[in-house]
Order: structure tokens, then C-alpha cells, then sequence
């Protein structure tokens, strides 16, 4: 007997898509939403063998998909039409299913997700037309299924495709043709993930070949693929060993065939140990029964043969038990023919006829099923087909040609309207042109007017820093004599009232003096160019931080200091650097209380390096922050114990620092300090 596909193994095998397709590069592509959908149901309807659930699931499932995919939709139909064929065996009900398949194909969005589910979408036409009986039809869906996707899916497809068309073959009669696509399906399906269900049905292929050969009068290549399928079941025997039940039943079915084969050769003694042996397997409750059926039947021919009227009368008695629960067509009909043979040659015609009308009306019903099949010329309907695609092809191409005629059209109609266009822009642009030049002679103009008024302003600006620099300078010197008179006045004076007003002289002299040295150090700042040197940052900083201690002590304050944990050198001016931090140190002395700590912090950053110095001071108020770094600035205040601030000192470090190409900030709050940052890059000479 011809093994199809185990009941179990329908559901794996018919949308062997479901597997095979995420080997393609489209079908697998399902949104995040349905994946684990598809997932779930492949589980309900493949290990779990629930197919009622898995649908049950699908349903409730999919209402959750917002906006699914190509993909999704057509596994959605795909699911709800294996559920239709294979859990309800009804092809009708089936077919609707296959038929929206094949719209949803039609819109996939590349042509190889087209290809992969244009072809899987006629498969499953094919299989519902080939459970109905329909055989011609069938046959044309699975050629076409082919002939569409036969160079762009892999063999783990194709080996389904090519199963069915040998099995429509040997129902056909054209064993040799049969054989042949079997062989084919064989070499095809080790491209299946190597799971049991590729190992059951790569050894049902074997067996169909045995079949086959057997059929077309091929005995020796019959034998030859009976014994190598017997041989690949025991050789994967221990590594399918919890599934050793199906493994007996494959067995049982190719002893069965061995002993019809022995049979036609005439060996009866090893037909009948076959046989037996094949019966007693698949007799068992669970196991296939209609094979055994079918097999008791070859049994009982041999019992005929070899004239042994009470085993085949037992064997026939038997077997019309087993017949009455489980229902088998072929079975049956074999089973009036050797009663009527039976009563026949012991000369009972009653009985022999009977039964031959009963043999004869089955007979010629099961001859009404198969008369589509017999008059299907499967030749015939692959020429059709070729015939049918090369038509198609052909209206393609026209349409195609149409489509490349009303383009030239229309890029000749769009080639005249450019010409047009260009002509009447060449006009416009010589206006244009004229008018662009004399606005650009307006430009040019404009352009030499600010030159000249930049040119002025620098001559202006240069100017004003002289006459500073030079007030600046006539005003020190009678500044600092006024500053060290009163200074020596002060020891002289007579009463308090006359060293009040002394001092009062000294402190603003003072005061003026700085002043100057401020404006002075400006104005120099900004236009003088610094000569840079090597210069060993952690040495800068601690001397700066070690002239400033006598003044922060003044103060009963103390100076914290962190610096680098490798001796760094800067490419820097050592003198201007040293004003900045001594300058920041002095402000952060100044806006801090009384026995407050100060923090100078070092620390490498981005190839380059920062100095923090932090105070818990007054700190500096939002709206002020943006104007401290500006000369003259109005946010000036002055320091806890009334020291006077000028508002330049900060100007100047800005300066400074963007000269070295590094940048200064700060971060403040009202009453709780403030820390400015300074950033030097690494520089190279």
C-alpha cells in the first residue's frame, strides 16, 4: 500500500509553509504584534495536536493586531484553511479560505513576498481541489504553484509540491513518472529542518518509490527502496526513540509491501511471514488499521493462491469485524470479491453471487470517484499551462509596451513644454542679470562704505586705548606720591580727627592706584599679543595658592588644594595664567566669610585641564551671573568686609583665558557660594 501522510503528520505537512516559510526572506516578515501569535498556534497545531484551540486562540488573538501586516493576514487565512481541510475534512468549507489567500498574495509588497505566497497560496488550492476529488484542478494549481515559485523557494517548499504531483501520478497509473517525482521530493526534503517530521516523511518517500517501482514491474529497484527504507527507520530508531510507536508503524507498512512484492514473485512462505508480521503491527488499537485492512487483504489473496480455503475464510470472517467499525472503501470492495471467490469455488452461487453484486456495485463506484483522475492527462495539462503562461506573458508585455508608448508621450510632451520654458526663462534671466549686476555694484559699494567706517572705528578704538594708557600712566606716578606722603603723614598727625582724614587720603590713593594697574592691565590685555612657554601647572597653582594663604589668614580662612596626580605642562603665558588664578583665589577670599574654606581643584579633563576654585561665600544672584564677566560691569559688590571691587578683574581673566583658546564659567547660588571653572587645552608648540 502507498503511505500518505499519518494523520498527525497532516498538519505539519500541508502548510509545511508554516515552517519552510521563514526560510524564504518575505513570509517570515510578521509584525511584532502577530509573531508570537504564529508561534503559539504553530504549537497548538503541531506538538500539542489542538487544532480546535489553536483556531480559538487565533481568533481572540488577532482582534489584538492593530494594523497587521501582508504577512500576518495571509498566515491569518493560511491557519483558518489547514483547520478547515485537515480538522473538519472539508474542502468546500476550505476553499473560500485558499481563494482569499490568493488576494492577499496579490497584494504583497515585494516581488519575492509575492512569489513565496502566490505559490503557497496555490499549493493550498491544490490540496482542497485534491480532497474533493478534483484532480484535474488540482494538478493544474500545483504545476502552477511550481512553475511561479520553482527559482525563488527553497527545496523545503518544493519537496511538498513535488510529493503531491507523485502522488496524483500513482493515482493516475504512471508509476514510473510516480517514482520519479518521489525520488525528487526525497533529494528536496533534506532541506527540511532536520526534525522527526522530516525523518517520517523522507522514509514514507523511500517507501513510495518501493511502491512505485513495484506497480511498473520494476521488481528489483521495488526491493532496493523497500530495503533502504526499512533500513533508514532502524538506523534513526534510537534517536526517535520516544516516538518508537510511529516508528513501528512505518515498519508495519513496508512489510506490507515487501510481502505483496514477494508475492509477485512467486515467494510464498516469506510473503506470508511478511505479511503477518505487518498485520500484527498495525492491528494494534492506535495504530494505522486500514493499512492493516488493506494488508489482510493481500493475505488473503495469498491464502487463495496457495489454495487455503479455511485460512481465508477465518482471515475474511475476521476482517468483516474489523470492517464494521472501521469504515475502509478499498477494503471493503476486495473484501465482497474474495467472498464471491470464495463461495464460488466451493461451489455455493447464491452466496458467490451475492457477494459479486455487492463487489460489483462498490466497484463501479469507486470507478465514478477516480474518473476525473483517469481522464486527467497530466502531460496535457502542463503544456496547457505553459501555453496559458506564455499568453499571459505576452498580454503582460503589451501592457508593458503601452505603458512605455504613453510615457514617450507624455516625456515628449513634457520635452517641448521644458524647451518652451527654457526660451522663455533665457529672457528673463537676461533682465535678471542686469538687474543683479547693478545691485551688486549697490553691494560693492555698500561693502567699501563699511570697510571704511570699520577702518575708522579701529582707528578710533586704537586711539582711545593710547590716550588711556597714556593718562593712566600720568596718573600713577603723582597717585602713588600722594599714597606714600599720606602714608607718612599719618605718623605725624596731631589729633584723631586729622589721621582719620589721613588715611582717608592713603585708602583712596590706593584704591585710584588699583584702579589704573586695572585699565592699564585691560587695555594690554586685549591688544598684545602673549608669548607662550612650557609651564608645569600643579607648580603655578601651588604658588599662587601659597601667596594667597597670607591674605585668606587675614580672614581666618584656609585654602584646600587638589592638584593633578602627574606633573601636566601647558603650553600658556605663565604670568597672565598666574593673574587668573590669583584673581579668582582673591575674589573667592573677598565674598567669603570669616573662617570659610576655600577649594582649588585640578583635574584633567577632555586632553586638556580644569581649575575649580569653590567658595561657600555670598554667592552671585541669578540675573547677575550673565554680566560678571563683563568690563565695567554693574554686578560688582563688595566682598564681606567691605572690600572694594572694580568690576574689571573678571573682564580681564576672560580675556586671558580665550587667548589660550580655553573657556571660563561658573555655577552659583544666592548666599551659598559660587565656583568658577577654568579650561586650558593642551596646546602644541
Amino acid at each position: 500500500m502507498l503511505l500518505n501522510h499519518t494523520i498527525w503528520l497532516a498538519f505539519a505537512c500541508l502548510l509545511a509553509f508554516n515552517s519552510c516559510a521563514n526560510n524564504t526572506r518575505d513570509t517570515g516578515n510578521y509584525s511584532k504584534q502577530f509573531k508570537p501569535i504564529f508561534d503559539t498556534v504553530t504549537s497548538y497545531n503541531g506538538e500539542k495536536s489542538q487544532p480546535h484551540r489553536a483556531i480559538e486562540y487565533l481568533d481572540s488573538a488577532y482582534k489584538t493586531v492593530s494594523r497587521p501586516y501582508v504577512s500576518d493576514r495571509f498566515r491569518f487565512y493560511a491557519f483558518h484553511f489547514l483547520y478547515n481541510l485537515k480538522a473538519l475534512h472539508d474542502p468546500k468549507k476550505a476553499m473560500p479560505y485558499a481563494d482569499t489567500m490568493q488576494a492577499v498574495a496579490a497584494e504583497s509588497v515585494t516581488p519575492d513576498q509575492h512569489i513565496a505566497l502566490a505559490s503557497e497560496a496555490d499549493f493550498a488550492t491544490g490540496d482542497a481541489y485534491s480532497d474533493m476529488v478534483k484532480y484535474d484542478q488540482a494538478y493544474r494549481y500545483f504545476y502552477k504553484g511550481y512553475s511561479i515559485g520553482k527559482n525563488a523557494i527553497d527545496d523545503a517548499i518544493l519537496a511538498e509540491y513535488t510529493y503531491r504531483m507523485g502522488m496524483i501520478m500513482f493515482k493516475q497509473g504512471h508509476f514510473k513518472e510516480a517514482a520519479n517525482y518521489f525520488k525528487i521530493s526525497h533529494r528536496q526534503s533534506y532541506a527540511y529542518t532536520d526534525d522527526f517530521r522530516a525523518f517520517y516523511q523522507r522514509q514514507e518517500l523511500l517507501d513510495n518509490i518501493g511502491e512505485s517501482y513495484k506497480n511498473s514491474g520494476d521488481i528489483d529497484s521495488s526491493r532496493l527502496y523497500l530495503n533502504k527504507a526499512l533500513i533508514y527507520i532502524n538506523e534513526n530508531s534510537t534517536r526517535f526513540a520516544e516516538r518508537a510507536n510511529l516508528l513501528e508503524v512505518a515498519r508495519g507498512v513496508v512489510y506490507g509491501n515487501q510481502g505483496d512484492l514477494a508475492m509477485l514473485v512467486h515467494d510464498y512462505p516469506q510473503a506470508s511471514e511478511l505479511l503477518k508480521k505487518s498485520i500484527a503491527i498495525n492491528l494494534k488499537p492506535g495504530n494505522d488499521n486500514r493499512d492493516a485492512e488493506l494488508t489482510e487483504i493481500k493475505l488473503a489473496r495469498l491464502y487463495l493462491s496457495t489454495n487455503k480455503p479455511a485460512e481465508l475464510y477465518e482471515l475474511l470472517k475476521s476482517l468483516r469485524l474489523q470492517l464494521d467499525i472501521i469504515n475502509n472503501d478499498d477494503a471493503e470492495t476486495s473484501w465482497n470479491g474474495l467472498m464471491s471467490t470464495y463461495y464460488l469455488q466451493r461451489k455455493d452461487y447464491q452466496n458467490s453471487l451475492f457477494y459479486l453484486k455487492n463487489y460489483s456495485a462498490l466497484k463501479d463506484s469507486a470507478l465514478k470517484r477516480t474518473s476525473s483522475l483517469k481522464r486527467t492527462d497530466v502531460n496535457q495539462q502542463q503544456a496547457n499551462f505553459d501555453k496559458e503562461n506564455q499568453i499571459e506573458n505576452l498580454k503582460g508585455h503589451n501592457k508593458l509596451q503601452l505603458v512605455y508608448i504613453c510615457l514617450a508621450v507624455l516625456f515628449s510632451v513634457m520635452a517641448v513644454i521644458i524647451i518652451f520654458l527654457v526660451f522663455r526663462n533665457l529672457k528673463r534671466s537676461k533682465r535678471d542679470i542686469v538687474a543683479i549686476k547693478k545691485l551688486n555694484d549697490q553691494i560693492q559699494l555698500q561693502k567699501n562704505e563699511l570697510e571704511n567706517t570699520l577702518e575708522e572705528v579701529n582707528r578710533g578704538s586704537r586711539e582711545k586705548d593710547r590716550i588711556l594708557r597714556a593718562v593712566a600712566h600720568d596718573l600713577r606716578n603723582p597717585l602713588g606720591g600722594i599714597a606714600s606722603l599720606s602714608a607718612a603723614m599719618v605718623d605725624d598727625a596731631q589729633d584723631e580727627e586729622q589721621t582719620d582724614l589721613i588715611n582717608l587720603i592713603k585708602e583712596t590713593s590706593y584704591n585710584s592706584l588699583e584702579l589704573i594697574n586695572e585699565i592699564l592691565e585691560a587695555a594690554n590685555t586685549a591688544n598684545v599679543s602673549f608669548n607662550k612657554e612650557w609651564v608645569e601647572i600643579n607648580s603655578l597653582i601651588s604658588n599662587s595658592v601659597d601667596l594667597l594663604r597670607f591674605k585668606a589668614a587675614e580672614k581666618d580662612q584656609d585654602i584646600m588644594l587638589s592638584l593633578l596626580d602627574t606633573p601636566t605642562e601647558l603650553l600658556i603665558n605663565r604670568e597672565k595664567i598666574w593673574r587668573v588664578i590669583s584673581n579668582l583665589i582673591s575674589n573667592a577670599i573677598k565674598f567669603s566669610p570669616r573662617g570659610a574654606v576655600i577649594y582649588v581643584i585640578v583635574n584633567q579633563k577632555h586632553q586638556g585641564v580644569e581649575i575649580c576654585v569653590k567658595d561657600y561665600g555670598i554667592g552671585i544672584p541669578d540675573k547677575l551671573q550673565q554680566q560678571v564677566f563683563n568690563m565695567f560691569t554693574e554686578a560688582k559688590r563688595p566682598g564681606t568686609d567691605g572690600e572694594r571691587s572694580f568690576g574689571l578683574g573678571l573682564s580681564i581673566c576672560r580675556q586671558i583665558v580665550e587667548k589660550h583658546s580655553g573657556r571660563i564659567w561658573l555655577k552659583s547660588d544666592l548666599n551659598n557660594g559660587s565656583s568658577f571653572y577654568v579650561y586650558l587645552p593642551a596646546e602644541v608648540a
